[in-house]
Parts: C-alpha cells; sequence; structure tokens
C-alpha cells in the first residue's frame, strides 16, 4: 500500500498539481495547541517529505512547520517553489525531472527524454537557489548488475557537467526491493556506491532511505559511517510499516542521528514516515514528534 501510496504521489508531484486537498481549511493550521514553538538543537537540519502529507494544503503544512522550528520540505516541483518561497520554506529535494521509480537511467531506451528533462531542470533547481534533485535506477527489468551500472553511468554522464556548472547535485534513492518497489535495481548501498565510483563526478550522490535499507540490507549504523563519503541526503520511515518513526518499531532513530552527526553531515534529514493519524491536526502531531526523536 506504501508503495502504490507514495507512486501515485510522486506521479501527481511531478506534474505540480498534487492532491492537496483544499477542503476543510484548518485554522488550527496557524495555532495549534498540539505543534508549539520549540527551539532544535540545531546538529540535524529538518525537513518532511510533502507526499506524506498530502492533505494538508501546501500553505498550511509551511506554517505548520515553521511552528515545529524548521523550515525545508523534500519532493516539491517547480509549479510549487513560489509558495515555499512565499514561506521562506527551502526546497531540501527537488524533482519534477524524473519519468517514475520505475523507468530509469538503467535502461537506455529512457535516456533521451531523462537527459531532457534533466538539462532542463538542472538550471531551473540552480537559478530557484536550491541544490539538489532526485533520480532513480528504475527496475531491473533482467538487467544484470553490470549493464545497470553501465547504463546509468552512460546517461548520467551526460547530464553531470551541467550539474557540476550550476552546483546542483543528482541524488539517486535507494529504495528495498523486497517490500515496497518490486524489482527496483539500486536497493543496495553498494550498488549504488558502486554507481557514484563510475558516474565519477563528485555532483552524483546518494539518498540512503533508512526506512528501505533496513528492509533490504539492515546493519544501518555501519554502513552510514563505511559509505557516508557518497551520501547526501537521508531519510525516515518505521520499520515494519513505514509508520511513524517511535518506541512501535525496529529501529533507534536517536542512535542513528548521532551517527550521521558524528559524520560531520551538514545535509538535510526528511521524516517520510507515513503518518497513521485521520485528522490533520493529528498528522502534525506525530511530524513533531518525529523531528524530535531525530533531533540529538
Amino acid at each position: 500500500m506504501a508503495n502504490q501510496s507514495r507512486r501515485v504521489a510522486i506521479k501527481n508531484l511531478v506534474a505540480g498539481t498534487a492532491a492537496l486537498g483544499t477542503a476543510n481549511m484548518l485554522s488550527s493550521f496557524t495555532t495549534p495547541e498540539e505543534i508549539k514553538s520549540t527551539a532544535l538543537k540545531g546538529n540535524i537540519n529538518h525537513s518532511v517529505c510533502r507526499w506524506c502529507y498530502g492533505s494538508i494544503p501546501l500553505e498550511d503544512l509551511c506554517v505548520a512547520i515553521k511552528k515545529i522550528g524548521f523550515s525545508a520540505i523534500d519532493l516539491v516541483g517547480p509549479k510549487e517553489w513560489p509558495t515555499l518561497q512565499k514561506h521562506g520554506i527551502f526546497s531540501s529535494m527537488c524533482n519534477g525531472a524524473e519519468l517514475n521509480l520505475v523507468d530509469g537511467w538503467n535502461d537506455k531506451k529512457f535516456h533521451p527524454q531523462l537527459i531532457k528533462n534533466y538539462s532542463e531542470m538542472i538550471p531551473l533547481v540552480a537559478k530557484a537557489g536550491y541544490k539538489q534533485l532526485i533520480c532513480f535506477s528504475g527496475s531491473r527489468r533482467g538487467i544484470d548488475d553490470e549493464t545497470g551500472w553501465n547504463n546509468c553511468a552512460e546517461g548520467l554522464k551526460q547530464i553531470m557537467g551541467l550539474a557540476e556548472k550550476n552546483k546542483v547535485e543528482i541524488v539517486m534513492e535507494l529504495l528495498n526491493s523486497k517490500v515496497n518497489h518490486k524489482d527496483y535495481q539500486c536497493d543496495r548501498t553498494a550498488w549504488g556506491v558502486e554507481l557514484c565510483k563510475r558516474t565519477g563526478s563528485e555532483n552524483f550522490k546518494l539518498l540512503y532511505d533508512i526506512y528501505h535499507m533496513q528492509i533490504d540490507e539492515g546493519d544501518v549504523i555501519r554502513t552510514i559511517k563505511d559509505n557516508h563519503q557518497y551520501i547526501s541526503h537521508y531519510h525516515t520511515g518505521g520499520v515494519p510499516g513505514r509508520n511513524e518513526i517511535d518506541e512501535t518499531q525496529e529501529l533507534y532513530y536517536p542512535a542513528i542521528m548521532k551517527a550521521i552527526v558524528d559524520l560531520g553531515y551538514k545535509g538535510y534529514v526528511a521524516q517520510e514516515f507515513i503518518p497513521t493519524p485521520k485528522t490533520n491536526e493529528e498528522k502534525l502531531v506525530s511530524l513533531e514528534k518525529g523531528i524530535k526523536i531525530c533531533d540529538v
């Protein structure tokens, strides 16, 4: 269900027309009792993935996260950047150039469209003052590792010069292929690291999704320590279920966040769990709790 939800949400965000649910505009977002301004410690740059809170109008989400005490949102496309800028919110991971999660750089037949999309998007990201643009390997569809690496590197090299010129990082997300994204090729840290080496650019990095990598490989802290130079962004999520990152699941996020901080990481950590409450006010309470858990 989480797989399907994210695919639909990403598709909508790419088009810049995500269903934001304009009904029930909640005035309580501006003065919620549950969300009070708190001084975060400043060791982690916090963010949140837009698609997880699609029922909340973006204007209200911007106001709410500033109340919590942070000011960044992941996975927002160009059509919604003006709303972020209006509220002083940073687009910590841009999207809008990818085709989808299954048709990616590992298959040469998608290269012409991907190269066109990224060549157009990279300058827009830079002009807006943003730094990172997401990409995906795509599904294997019988493509072996060697062919996948070679195809990805061949295609990515055709946009990396432009990315370097514009000081934009192209960031490939690690997704699990066991539960949510069957057949996805970049489903192990080692696979992504090898692609970084073959692409050969400091502007190509990995998005280490803690939820996904716990499912497919585990050993999260050791893996992060061994490969941190290739990682420029993090996502969270509770395992199992991809819900709240609290005591109901198997990962202990304070220890993971401490390891990231100790490595000198200065990028963003975006909450990407699906909140379980039904109301928007309660969803924001879950978000605030997740931020506090990660604020080491």
